[in-house]
């Protein structure tokens, strides 16, 4: 382990939370859910308490914890008072099957593992399988098995001074796991140094003294250096839910006065796709970060006329190197469609085959900076595919202009062949939600398997929601896109849907569309077009 060199600066709990109650102590830092409050202060005791606690139980550092935990409140306090103790937090995702949870902790090796009330059955049914953890460790009571250390026990005797901080700079944070569709979670292991890049996101984007950022159950995961940690960091108040979902979202905003919020598209078009949000005042959000998902300039337009005060801005980045890109979307500052440029301290570029350099041109977008990960862990071929002379290239292809604006064409893999020609699904997206009625779209490519056809051509099929209380007709649909898309665009199927597939994963509303489950549930209609 590092040493701190008399800077606590380095580690990360104490930069993130400690500076601010030394700066602004009476500020408050965090609201829990409409029913308790923390200044800087009080919150950096909780954390110190915490930290103390958890060290008794014996948590040091360098010691590898698996961390399953639904409480929001619960996520922040362990999640900080581990970063202080120099623990390496294995961030375990609540919705994971109980299969994958199994077999993540055994691959990472934890020797030690927390969870909360929510998840004591779950944290139940794998223990058997996971001899190599010799410490549970339980938030939120006692324990049903005997030798479970009860942490709210050991917190409540703790003092709260600041613990022997034990990890500083480049040594290791925490493993934040992909999400990836195939395989086993690949786990990504971020440092003290580029989580607290990553918390500097605010630097590019507007906020003020009196900035409210809200957020949900999302933020286990990369989402805690994403979104935690970036709102403490810069001295905002942070509103923590444990559902945030468009109901209450609605609920939240307006009691909290909510300023920031960062989400991906679909959850506004589940939010305007019904007419709930009406009669709520969400007159104060001044920022909407919106990525993981194309926007289209439909949904643009509809979020425009129902929140004008807000400034969209579009991000682009992975697990492996998060918020790389930023850009305001809605002024014409970034064109509708790029995710802005790099944001202060980090880079992006567009390479070839060869890895030359390439501009105006779609090639694989390479990620640089501070904030990028140290590699995958136990996995040194696979980190060493994708690191290449300090940069990461993770199969995302893209363009960037002149002017160093990124825009994103998707994953190689997501693409779709038709007529010889290929394209992106949000080009099929786009066109079909500018539709009368159309709430949401999914396109996929399915193997055309046509005598005569090349063996990788495609066909189009097109699934699409209604917005609410409408009713859409698939054949009116394929008629209109049809004289608005080029040939090698137009879906050979449109299939109406009373809902998408996403991803589950807390985000708030429906998580990142599932295109594989599209092809899954609907690829076999094509054989009857």
């Amino acid at each position: 382990m590092a040493r701190p060199h008399g800077n606590p600066y380095g580690n990360y709990g104490y930069a993130v939370l400690t500076a601010n109650a030394l700066r602004t102590p009476d500020d408050v830092a965090l609201t829990y859910c409409g029913e308790q409050s923390f200044t800087y202060d009080q919150l950096n005791k909780v954390v110190n308490r915490r930290a103390h606690a958890l060290r008794a139980a014996g948590v040091q550092a360098g010691r590898r914890v698996a961390v399953l935990l639904n409480e929001t409140l619960k996520v922040a306090e362990v999640y900080l008072a581990q970063a202080k103790l120099g623990a390496l937090t294995s961030a375990l995702n609540p919705y994971w099957p109980v299969e994958t949870l199994r077999a993540v902790v055994a691959h990472s090796e934890c020797t030690a593992f927390v969870y909360d009330a929510t998840v004591e059955e779950l944290a139940g049914r794998i223990r058997r399988d996971l001899p190599g953890v010799t410490t549970w460790i339980k938030v939120g009571g006692p324990g049903t098995d005997a030798d479970v250390v009860d942490l709210d026990a050991l917190t409540s005797a703790a003092p709260d001074g600041e613990p022997e901080l034990g990890g500083f700079w480049d040594d290791p944070l925490a493993l934040y796991y992909t999400s990836g569709t195939t395989g086993l979670p690949k786990a990504v292991v971020h440092t003290h140094a580029s989580s607290l890049a990553t918390a500097q996101i605010w630097l590019d984007v507007p906020r003020g003294p009196d900035s409210v950022f809200g957020t949900g159950a999302i933020i286990w995961g990369i989402g805690f250096p994403a979104i935690v940690g970036p709102a403490l960091y810069t001295g905002m108040r942070l509103v923590l839910e444990q559902d945030w979902g468009p109901a209450n979202f609605l609920r939240v905003v307006p009691r909290e006065k909510v300023t920031h919020v960062s989400q991906i598209p679909s959850f506004y078009a589940a939010l305007l796709g019904s007419e709930d949000h009406a009669g709520a005042d969400l007159s104060t959000l001044r920022v909407i970060m919106l990525g993981g998902e194309p926007l289209s300039a439909a949904l643009l337009s509809r979020m425009k006329e129902r929140l004008p005060g807000a400034g969209v801005y579009s991000y682009y980045g992975q697990t492996e190197a998060p918020y790389t890109c930023v850009g305001r979307v809605d002024d014409g500052g970034t064109p509708l469609g790029s995710s802005g440029r790099a944001r202060t301290g980090c880079a992006v570029r567009v390479t070839g085959p060869a890895g030359e350099r390439l501009v105006g041109r779609p090639g694989e977008i390479n990620l640089a900076g501070p904030h990028r990960m140290a590699g995958y862990d136990k996995l040194p071929d696979r980190t060493a595919e994708v690191l290449r002379d300090g940069w990461y290239v993770g199969g995302d292809l893209g363009v960037v202009s002149e002017d160093g604006t990124l825009t994103v064409l998707g994953r190689r893999e997501d693409a779709i062949l038709k007529g010889g020609r290929w394209s992106q699904p949000a080009a099929v997206e786009e066109a079909a939600v500018t539709l009368d009625g159309v709430a949401e779209a999914g396109a996929v490519g399915v193997p055309a398997h046509v005598e005569g056809r090349d063996a990788a051509e495609q066909r189009i099929l097109l699934a699409v929601v209604p917005r609410a209380g409408r009713s859409l007709d698939a054949e009116k649909l394929s008629a209109a896109l049809a004289e608005r898309l080029p040939e090698h665009q137009r879906p050979d199927r449109v299939v109406v849907a009373e809902e998408l597939p996403h991803f589950q994963d807390a985000s708030g509303g429906p998580g990142k569309l599932l295109r594989r489950e599209i092809r899954e549930r609907y690829g076999h209609l094509l054989e009857q077009a």
